[in-house]
Formats: C-alpha cells, structure tokens, sequence
C-alpha cells in the first residue's frame, strides 16, 4: 500500500457488497484497495457477517449450498485475481471535504491523511444488535442466528425462540412458522412495540406462542442450542425453555461513526443515497447493508456493490 499515490478508489468494508464491488473496480484496471478491518474489530468484520455463518444456501449458484468464509473467500480471491489490494487494516478517519479524499489508518489525530482517493465506496455494513449473554457468541450458527431467511430452512420441525417485540422480530417469527413446529417469541413487555397489522398477523398465528416480560439471561448447549435460561423481568425468578434455535431481533446498527456530519444518514443511522449509490458526496458511493434497512440479504448487498463500481467507474470517466 503505497501512501504517496492517489488512488482512484478506495473501498473501505470486505462483505459480499465490497468484494463485489472490488471485483468490478479491479476488472475495469482501477486498481482497487480494499481496507477490510482490523480482526480484533467487532464492528467491521473482515469478510462481513457470513464469516460467522456457517451454511449459505440462498445464494445463487451453489446448489448445495456452501459455507460463510468460503463463500466469502472465494470473492476475495476473485477480486484479488483481478488486481485489487486488499489490506487488513481500518479507517480511523476520513475527510469526505478534501479533493482528493483523505483517508487515516491508525492514528486518526495525525495532520496528514494515511492517503487519499479520487473516490471512496463506502460499504461497512451494519451489524446485528446481540444480546451480549453467556454463550450467545460461542453458539452463534449453531442454533443462535440473526436472520430468519438465511437459517430459518434449517429448524423444519423444532422448537424455536425469537427474541424482540418490534416489526423485525415479528416478521422473523412469521417466517419461522414456515418451518417450527412452534416458534415462542420473548418479549421483556408486556405487550409489543410492532405495528397493530404485524400484531395482528402473529397473536392469530396458531404456532405463535408468547412469554411476555421476560428476557433470555442465557444460552444452553455445547455444540449447538438446547434450551433457553430465560428470567421474568417482574418476579425475577428463572426457567429454562427447550429450543433448538434462537433468533436474536432487537434490531442492527449501521457501521457509519466515520461519516456522522459528513454524509446524510437517516433517522435509523443509515447512509442515504440516490440514484443509485451515490451519497450526499460526489465521489462518495455507499452499498450494501450501511444504507441498506429493509433486505440486508447477501445477494443484495452483492448487486449493489456492483452498481457502486459502476457509479463509481463512470464518475471518475466524467473527471478526465
């Protein structure tokens, strides 16, 4: 990584929405650099969120499915073929001001910037609210998930838990009765924050079963799930529940600390765009789950990736 040359574009994020986007910029002899995060980070996962999934079945091209980190580590490898950089290092800082962008690795008080950029594609990602209990990371994909569509096929015929009470949680418990043979949503409430429609659809669904003001305090299991600690918020006593899956939905938080006051973002925290992935900023592209609140699915992030290289290809055609 030379920090005297201008690049055309630097990516900051390594999800399927990077590498996608990496893989296009590179095959257009962009030379893209790729900062993938540090691996100690919780908040910007080298390789996103399917480095912690376990079996992807839902993305197109793998009839029998294939794992996480395979399939992410097949992107990186495409990407790579095709002459991106990829560096397992994470911005501190950027100055969205400048022209060309500045861009920190490490010390972000530092006067100059590490780099700079004639573009940037932005694609942190956003990661999944957790519980932060004992046990919830050791078994996450292996019973303790945060997606319904991608795992919800896995539990045909079990027992399984979804914790939350908001329109996410509900949408994932509908989806879970497609495969459970029963699905108990855990609600430290008494009643729901969804809207009445979704309220609605879950109290009428038979396999729908309900444990208001409670909370899950732990995970049971060795290698995968068993059952649920779980704790009534009002007589503080403890029960263990059978479930051979739990569904975390209490919500996701954008990775966008580094654009607060640079970039327009949203009331929920994600990065607003318009057509297509251009930002607030000319020469700033943001793609994949950091704008995006409603699908946050691997193959969408993947396409628009590729419509932020595109953008991005075109905008830095327009300056020459």
């Amino acid at each position: 990584m030379e920090s005297s040359v201008t690049r055309d574009v630097v990516i900051l994020g390594s999800g399927p929405a990077g590498l996608t986007s990496a893989i296009y910029l590179a095959r257009a002899q962009l030379q893209p650099l790729v900062l993938e995060g540090e691996l100690s980070s919780s908040s910007d996962q080298p390789g996103g969120q399917l480095m912690l999934t376990t079996e992807v079945e839902n993305f197109p091209g793998f009839a029998t499915g294939v794992l996480g980190p395979e399939l992410m580590g097949s992107m990186r490898s495409q990407a790579e073929r095709f002459g991106a950089e990829i560096v397992t290092e994470r911005a501190s800082r950027v100055d969205l001001t400048s022209s060309p962008i500045g861009v920190w690795i490490g010390d972000q008080r530092a006067s100059e910037p590490t780099l700079r950029t004639r573009t940037l594609v932005i694609a942190t990602g956003a990661r999944s609210l957790m519980l932060g209990i004992a046990n919830e990371a050791r078994l996450l994909g292996h019973g303790v998930s945060t997606c319904a569509t991608c795992d919800g096929f896995f539990f045909r015929g079990k027992q399984i838990v979804v914790v939350g009470g908001g329109d996410s949680a509900l949408e994932e418990a509908l989806f879970l009765t497609k495969f459970g043979e029963s699905v108990t949503i855990v609600h430290r409430r008494s009643e729901l924050r969804a809207s009445k429609i979704m309220q609605d659809r879950a109290l009428s669904n038979d396999k729908i079963k309900f444990l208001w003001n409670s909370v899950v305090t732990d995970v049971v299991g060795d290698d995968h799930v068993e059952g649920l600690v779980v704790s009534d918020v009002t007589t503080e006593n403890n029960s263990t529940i059978p479930a051979d899956g739990v569904f975390v939905a209490i919500g996701h938080s954008p990775n966008t600390g580094l654009f607060t006051e640079q970039l327009e973002i949203d009331n929920a925290g994600y990065l607003v765009t318009h057509d297509g992935t251009k930002t607030s900023v000319p020469g700033v592209f943001a793609c994949g789950d950091v704008r995006d609140r409603h699908y946050r699915q691997a193959i969408t992030a993947a396409g628009s990736g590729c419509m932020a290289a595109v953008d991005a290809e075109r905008y830095l055609s327009s300056l020459s």
